[in-house]
């Protein structure tokens, strides 16, 4: 019986990273296009993955990251990034925090402080405590 509940578990996480593969063109495309705040919502939907399977969120870190390196005007993209979003971003800076890439870590905690200005204390108090829904 393991061996079953593994399998739909692996069955699972081909079709999570079918998707993630798919979120990619789309953000590629999207970005191609000078539409960061857009790739960057793309790449934050449906995000995390609803998987414990590592390669997942491996791979939806990739797409987020992709988007998130590519923003520039950090005011500007919160003047279009809705409310909705502000959880899941946080947890994803602090993935980016965890890299110790220098700029990805510069990238990160520019827009942290920003959207720590704009969601207050509590987003990051909500990312830290969501122990089920990591990335």
């Amino acid at each position: 019986m393991a061996t079953t509940c593994e399998f739909v578990e692996a069955d699972n996480a081909e079709a999570i990273i079918t998707r993630i593969e798919h979120k990619s063109r789309k953000i590629e495309s999207l970005l191609k296009q000078s539409k960061p705040v857009e790739a960057l919502k793309t790449a934050l939907e449906g995000s995390p993955p609803n998987t414990r399977d590592e390669r997942c969120k491996s791979a939806n870190w990739i797409v987020v990251h992709r988007a998130l390196m590519a923003i520039k005007d950090v005011d500007g993209m919160f003047s279009s990034l809705d409310p909705e979003y502000y959880d899941i971003l946080m947890k994803y800076l602090y993935r980016g925090l965890s890299t110790g890439d220098r700029p990805t870590c510069d990238q990160c905690l520019r827009i942290h402080e920003k959207l720590t200005e704009r969601a207050g204390l509590g987003c990051i108090l909500r990312s830290l405590a969501d122990t089920i829904n990591t990335v």
